[in-house]
C-alpha cells in the first residue's frame, strides 16, 4: 500500500467514527450512566449551611476549650438513631460467618473436597470447578493464587449455601473439627454451654492514608496503602468495670445478645471498632452494588466534631440543647432527655440506663438521642486548642498519633453539662465504654446548601 492510499484510507475511517459518534465533532464530554442520588436506608439528609460552633460566652470555664467560631459544613446523611446492638450484630455475625467459610474452604481445598458430596466440600471456593469459572476469575487464579498472608486472598467464598449451626445437623466429621475450633476449649464452658470465642471474630480491612499521600506525592502507593485488624465483638465486661461496687451483671450478661434489647444503642465498642463498622458498612452496601451493576456509594464513615454539633443543633443557632433549652424539661415537666438528672436520681427521667435508640422526640433534621442515652465517638481527636486553628469549611483534626478521640452528646450517667450540643469530652481510642456508642454518616454527593445558613431559629 502507498502512501497516497494510506492517507486517504486514515482519512476515511476518520470520517466514519466521527458520524458514528453522533458528537458532530463537538465538546460533548463522556457519556456516562444516569446516576442519582439514594438516601440509605435509616439515614436522614443534613443539609449543609454555616452555624456557629462552640460555647457561648457566659460558660467561661468550656470556652476555653470551645471557643466560638464560624464554621460551614457539606452536606451529609446521618444515621437517624445510634448503631443499635440488632445493627452491630448483623457486622458480628457477617464477620463470624464469613471466618467459618474461609476455614471451611481451606480444608475442603486441603483434602481436596468439592461440591457435591452432601459434606464440607458443599462450602469449598467457588473455583474448585474450573469449568464454573469466568474467563477473568481464571486468569487471576492461574497468576495471584497463593499470593498474600494467607495464600488465599482473592478467592471466593462459596456463600450460597447456609452454614450450620446445630450439632446434629453436621454433615460430616470436617465441618465439626472446624466448627469446634471457633468455640472456647470444652474445659472453659460451663453450665452445659459452650460459648463462641469471640477473640477469633476479627474483620481486617485496608484502607488509604490520603493526608499523608497529599504531603508526600513522590512515594509509592503502596506506601500509603495501610491494613488492619480488629476485633470487632463487644467488651461486655464494660458494664462491670465501669462501676465498681454495683451490680451490673444483668446488663453485662444479656445487653448486647439478647433480643430484648435489639433497639438499644450498642455500647463497649472502641473507637477502632467504630471505624472497622463502617469500612464493613461500605463493604457490604458496594458488594450489593456490584451485584446489581450499580455504581458504588461513598463510604460510610464517623461524623467529624463540626458535623456532629451542626447536626445536634438541627438548624437551630447559638441553642444549648438539640430542642433548644435552656431547660431539660418541657413544659409540662417531663425531661427530654436521657441523663442523670436531679443530683442523681437515674431513674427520674424514666430510664436508669440506656433506653431503645428510637426514644424521646427527635431534633428538627429527624435525628434521635443527640442529647443523652450513649455519648458518641466522632471522628476527631480531642485537642483543648483545636478550635483555634481548625479550618472554618468542614473543620476536622484527626491526629493519628493523638489517641485521644472526641466523645459528643453526653449519656445516661451524664449531668446535663455534658448533653449540651457545645460540650466537648474525650476517651481513649482503644477504650470501650458502657456509656459510648456512635452512629455514621455518609457524604451527599453535589451541593445542597440548607434554607436556614445564617437564620436563627431559636
Amino acid at each position: 500500500m502507498n502512501m497516497k492510499k494510506f492517507a486517504l484510507l486514515t482519512a476515511v475511517l476518520a470520517l466514519l467514527a466521527s458520524c458514528n459518534s453522533g458528537d458532530r465533532g463537538e465538546l460533548v464530554g463522556v457519556k456516562g450512566k444516569k446516576w442519582h442520588p439514594e438516601k440509605p436506608y435509616g439515614m436522614t439528609l443534613v443539609p449543609g449551611g454555616a452555624f456557629i460552633m462552640g460555647k457561648s460566652d457566659d460558660d467561661l470555664a468550656g470556652i476555653n476549650d470551645a471557643p466560638t467560631k464560624t464554621a460551614t459544613v457539606s452536606a451529609f446523611y446521618m444515621d437517624e438513631t445510634e448503631i443499635t446492638n440488632s445493627e452491630y450484630r448483623q457486622f458480628v455475625y457477617w464477620v463470624r460467618d464469613s471466618i467459618i467459610r474461609l476455614k471451611l474452604a481451606i480444608l475442603a481445598d486441603d483434602i481436596g473436597e468439592t461440591p457435591g458430596n452432601g459434606g464440607i466440600g458443599e462450602f469449598a471456593f467457588k473455583d474448585a470447578d474450573p469449568e464454573n469459572m469466568t474467563v477473568y476469575e481464571k486468569y487471576m487464579f492461574d497468576n495471584y493464587s497463593g499470593l498474600g498472608p494467607t495464600g488465599y486472598e482473592g478467592r471466593k467464598l462459596n456463600k450460597d449455601v447456609d452454614l450450620i449451626f446445630d450439632t446434629a445437623d453436621y454433615p460430616d466429621e470436617y465441618y465439626a473439627e472446624v466448627m469446634d475450633t471457633m468455640y472456647l476449649p470444652i474445659e472453659e464452658s460451663y453450665n452445659g454451654q459452650r460459648t463462641w470465642d469471640v477473640k477469633k471474630f476479627k474483620f481486617q480491612y485496608t484502607f488509604m492514608d490520603i493526608e499523608k499521600a497529599a504531603k508526600n506525592k513522590n512515594l509509592k502507593r503502596s506506601e500509603f496503602i495501610k491494613q488492619e485488624e480488629i476485633e470487632v465483638y463487644p467488651d461486655t465486661t464494660a458494664w462491670i468495670r465501669d462501676f465498681s461496687y454495683s451490680y451490673n451483671e444483668p446488663m453485662h450478661n444479656d445487653y448486647f445478645w439478647h433480643e430484648a434489647y435489639g433497639e438499644y444503642p450498642v455500647v463497649g465498642v472502641s473507637w477502632k471498632q467504630a471505624n472497622a463498622f463502617c469500612q464493613w458498612r461500605t463493604l457490604y452496601k458496594n458488594g450489593y452494588q456490584k451485584k446489581k451493576g450499580a455504581q458504588p456509594v461513598n463510604r460510610f464513615r464517623l461524623p467529624s466534631e463540626a458535623e456532629w454539633e451542626y447536626a445536634a443543633r438541627g438548624g437551630l443557632q447559638g441553642a444549648t440543647f438539640p430542642w433548644g433549652g435552656p431547660y431539660a424539661k418541657n413544659d409540662r415537666g417531663c425531661f427530654l432527655a436521657n441523663f442523670k438528672p436531679l443530683r442523681g436520681d437515674y431513674a427520674a427521667d424514666q430510664a436508669l440506663y440506656t433506653v431503645e435508640a428510637k426514644s424521646y422526640e427527635p431534633n428538627d433534621f429527624n435525628l434521635y438521642n443527640m442529647a443523652g442515652n450513649v455519648s458518641e465517638w466522632v471522628q476527631g481527636s480531642y485537642d483543648p486548642g483545636s478550635y483555634e486553628y481548625m479550618s472554618t469549611i468542614n473543620p476536622t483534626v484527626n491526629d493519628a498519633s493523638n489517641s485521644r478521640k472526641v466523645v459528643r452528646g453526653g449519656s445516661w450517667k451524664d449531668v446535663a453539662y455534658f448533653l449540651q450540643v457545645s460540650s466537648r469530652d474525650y476517651e481513649y481510642s482503644d477504650s470501650a465504654r458502657s456509656y459510648i456508642g456512635f452512629r455514621t454518616v455518609q457524604d451527599y454527593m453535589g451541593t445542597d446548601v440548607t434554607s436556614n445558613a445564617g437564620v436563627n431559629k431559636n
